[in-house]
């Protein structure tokens, strides 16, 4: 899972970036600090995961994991080039999501491009920016295409453009920047920690670099508690990001390796082991299956087996977040 975090100049995405990351990417008070999108691979919290190795005293732990992408500001005219806007758009075509940082904190030694802090209005000016560069490449599609069935689906596509309107599904088979899900964040005061702001996940960005800088786990949850906080922004985001995504994590556990799988919704048995290995799911002769709940509950894969619990399915069998899973296959 690759997620573009993207926003106007000096919103705090690089600070945000840095603190769910730990990425010590350069953060400074004036726009373009990040001109190269700085990457950092985080590791997706999973207390099921913890669990297990401690359970079968693993040798090596693996958790699925996130790749934030770290994006230099984006400017009023950056479909255009402004502000090397054609540059940042490129890195945002890779991402599988995006993340929209917006400003919602007051702070008058902290220039704003605009002059003043307005959160629709800079979403806006983001979302506008993404829809001209769609536009640009639909328009250049158009002119190459002779496809039929294609030709009718782009024009389709540069109408709602040319409403304002993002390309959704439809832009998907183009690779296309508004076919892709966006999770947009507030970065709030500490004040607003807290406040509910609808669809959009607020978080505090000044208040995750606090965290990201103590290591002591009993230390970091004091700390959340001081601000009322049941969970950190990276878990809050991460998740966003699952669902947005439509992934679930599956687990394989044993002495040797306890490890996380990240799949889509709906994976079928086969697919989930062509993660592990093509071979695996090449040669799938079938999938033997516990929940971690069910795992849990009994104490041990042996006792679960003993009550039933341990399911042996086939081809059809739809992988569900949590399952434990033990593949046989023959290649």
């Amino acid at each position: 899972m690759k997620i573009g975090v993207v926003g106007l100049p000096n919103v705090g995405k690089s600070t945000l970036f840095n603190a769910l990351t730990r990425g010590g990417a350069a953060s400074a008070n004036y726009p373009f600090c990040t001109i190269e999108p700085n990457v950092g691979i985080v590791a997706v919290p999973d207390a099921r995961v913890d669990f297990l190795a401690q359970h079968y005293k693993a040798k090596s732990v693996v958790h699925a994991y996130v790749e934030f992408v770290d994006i230099a500001g984006l400017v009023k005219g950056a479909s255009t080039g402004e502000g090397l806007g054609n540059k940042f758009l490129g890195h945002i075509r890779e991402a599988d999501a995006i993340v929209h940082v917006v400003r919602a904190f007051e702070k008058p030694d902290i220039i704003h491009v605009d002059g003043e802090v307005n959160p629709k209005r800079d979403i806006a000016t983001i979302n506008l920016e993404l829809i001209l560069a769609d536009l640009e490449s639909v328009n250049k599609k158009l002119e190459r295409n002779k496809k039929a069935e294609e030709v009718a689906v782009l024009q389709k596509i540069k109408k709602d453009l040319e409403a304002e309107k993002f390309a959704g599904e439809a832009g998907k088979q183009f690779g296309l920047v508004t076919s892709k899900p966006v999770i947009y964040v507030l970065n709030v005061s500490e004040a607003d920690v807290g406040k509910d702001f609808g669809d959009a996940i607020p978080i505090c960005a000044k208040i995750e670099e606090e965290l990201a800088q103590i290591e002591d786990e009993a230390e970091r949850k004091e700390l959340m508690q001081m601000y009322g906080l049941s969970r950190s922004g990276l878990d809050r985001l991460i998740d966003a990001g699952y669902k947005t995504l439509g992934l679930i994590s599956f687990l394989t556990a044993g002495e040797a390796e306890v490890r996380a799988w990240k799949i889509t919704n709906g994976t079928r048995a086969p697919g989930a082991a062509g993660k592990i290995h093509t071979d695996f799911e090449r040669g799938f002769i079938r999938a033997e299956v516990v929940s971690y709940n069910d795992f849990v509950t009994c104490g041990n894969l042996l006792k679960a087996r003993e009550k039933g619990l341990v399911r042996s399915e086939g081809k059809d069998y739809v992988v569900k977040d949590g399952d434990i899973i033990h593949f046989k296959f023959n290649v």
